[in-house]
């Protein structure tokens, strides 16, 4: 009798084993009535949080916080841990303006995003100690402080630089503390290299202001910074500028005005010209316009707010208000 190779023996048995029952193919029917279950969950839980991403957004705009302010810009040590406090009591969670401008916003359902922004890195702002450590009455160690008592109050800003680079004058000292700030999850921003006025400046100096602040982090062996805020708030002549140039390009151009951002999501949403809020009590300049009153506002006209459905994955808002969202986020639409 003929001995069978091995390789015909295994293929003999292959053919008398039990073939397995290929799978289905997909019921496209099935799948469809999945996806419009799963769409009206996320909706029903968009609904109950009563989100809304089209929403104004907080950018508050901070400078030094001194135990004696010498400006009306600045804030005490006091007030700056009762306004933080004060959001974290009403559920606004800090993000930065990295974050806002890509439209990361990855906050909890039923809580609104603020950005927290630092003007002219001063010491005042972050310094750290011989261990490493910020300085308990600077703006980081009081944020780090407000957020170990409200767990869900994420501890993070964004700084925007200038040469004065948080008082510190050796290329190692500047390494240090903006390297800190990166890997503790803060942000860095463009603010020019010297603080000028860009409005007065022709495009030459522009460009060179703006690939200057570049550098101030890039020359640390960070990346280079996705947004800045105008010194005074005030654009080039040519508002362009501002936005790109050889050297340099920000996602998000902010102003000093006085009013809330606009959400990324939505079509009055304008890249180069970002308001910020102005920190303050409501008192004199500031009875209307700086963050006290736009709080309240905020507040008092809680539909206008963002509030988040806790999915970045989805951008939710009621049905009524469709005709505000921009278009290149329409795949996202989680109307209810």
């Amino acid at each position: 009798m003929r001995r069978l190779t091995p390789v015909i023996a295994l293929a003999a048995l292959a053919g008398c084993a039990h073939q397995a029952p290929q799978a289905a193919p997909p019921d496209p029917q099935a799948q469809k009535a999945l996806a419009v279950k799963a769409t009206a969950a996320k909706a029903a839980v968009a609904r109950a949080a009563h989100a809304n991403e089209l929403g104004q957004i907080p950018v508050i705009m901070y400078h030094r916080v001194i135990a004696h302010p010498a400006t009306s810009d600045d804030q005490t040590p006091k007030q700056f841990r009762e306004e933080l406090e004060r959001m974290a009591a009403e559920k606004y969670v800090p993000i930065t303006a990295a974050e806002y401008v890509s439209g990361k916003i990855g906050v909890p359902a039923g809580t609104h995003p603020v950005v927290l922004t630092f003007d002219d890195s001063s010491p005042s702002q972050v310094t750290l100690d011989a261990t490493g450590n910020p300085e308990k009455d600077t703006a980081v160690g009081i944020l780090l402080d407000v957020a170990r008592a409200h767990p869900g109050f994420r501890p993070v800003a964004t700084f925007y630089v200038t040469r004065d680079m948080f008082g510190k004058f050796t290329p190692e000292e500047q390494t240090q503390v903006l390297t800190w700030l990166h890997d503790n999850g803060f942000d860095l921003g463009n603010h020019t290299r010297d603080h000028i006025d860009l409005r007065k400046q022709d495009r030459k100096a522009v460009v060179e202001q703006l690939t200057a602040g570049n550098h101030l982090i890039t020359g640390h062996g960070l990346a280079a910074p996705s947004t800045l805020a105008l010194p005074y708030g005030n654009l080039p002549a040519t508002k362009s500028w501002a936005r790109s140039g050889d050297g340099y390009k920000f996602s998000g151009v902010f102003l000093a005005g006085y009013d809330p951002a606009e959400s990324p999501f939505g079509t009055r949403f304008n890249a180069l010209e970002i308001p910020r809020i102005r920190s303050g009590p409501k008192t004199g300049e500031c009875k209307q316009f700086c963050s006290a009153a736009w709080l309240d506002w905020l507040n008092k006209h809680a539909g206008q707010r963002f509030t988040s459905d806790g999915d970045p994955t989805t951008v939710a808002f009621p049905k009524f208000d469709r005709a505000f969202l921009a278009k290149t986020w329409a795949t996202k639409a989680l109307p209810y």
